[in-house]
């Protein structure tokens, strides 16, 4: 299996990427910085993973990242949207600055999408294909905080791109669905976090691995179905 992980060079990101590649699975870590993403290849040290820049707020980025994946793989069977920023715990709606706001759904929702966009039709012709979206319990709209405006509106739109993906796509074996990774031990999420970041991807790296005929359309936390 070939698989993208996007904003791979920290954190989940990274986890996931040396989970997959673990498994067998040829993995393409990427990173908007060339400079931290290489050594993050250099951490992983296996020869499953390869790297590759991408920035996923760039249409022209992504452009040429496509032309590379089929250049040097021809195929892609797994795309991990993990590239996220700006948890914004400081903000509620009155207060937030809204250009913030603006550049955190560039990155947590327009960048999924035209990823989707992208490497969907690549999935079709091969007649499968998983796509995890990264998203959080910020974005759960029976469930969300006051607080984190502009990263809880993105990740309760990357869930509805999720459930409009994957009805457009299930005719093609390509399942896509959103997982919440808990509250994780990275630099967004802090060290109080109570969660480990093997713990934080495992859930990411399951739905990354799904089963034919598994679910798609839904959101997942601990390999779990919870509410959007």
């Amino acid at each position: 299996m070939i698989a993208i992980v996007t904003g791979a060079n920290q954190g989940i990101g990274l986890e996931v990427v040396r989970q997959l590649a673990d498994l067998g699975h040829t993995v393409v870590l990427t990173s908007r910085n060339e400079q931290k993403g290489r050594a993050a290849l250099d951490q992983v040290n296996n020869p499953n993973v390869h790297y590759h820049q991408l920035d996923v707020t760039d249409k022209a980025s992504i452009l040429r990242f496509k032309e590379y994946v089929l250049k040097q793989f021809g195929r892609l069977d797994i795309l991990v949207n993990n590239a996220g920023i700006n948890y914004d715990v400081w903000h509620n709606v009155l207060n937030a600055d809204l250009d913030n706001v603006r550049d955190t759904i560039e990155t947590n929702l327009y960048g999924p999408w035209e990823m989707i966009k992208a490497f969907a039709p690549v999935m079709e012709k091969n007649n499968y294909g998983r796509i995890v979206n990264v998203s959080s319990g910020a974005g759960a709209i029976s469930s969300m905080p006051s607080n984190t405006p502009g990263y809880g509106v993105s990740k309760a739109a990357l869930n509805v791109l999720t459930i409009k993906a994957s009805g457009v796509l299930s005719d093609y074996n390509i399942l896509v669905n959103s997982v919440c990774p808990g509250w994780v031990r990275t630099n967004m999420g802090g060290e109080a976090a109570p969660r480990s970041v093997a713990k934080g991807a495992e859930t990411i790296v399951w739905a990354a691995t799904l089963d034919d005929g598994s679910p798609t359309g839904r959101f997942f936390r601990d390999k779990k179905e919870i509410p959007f």
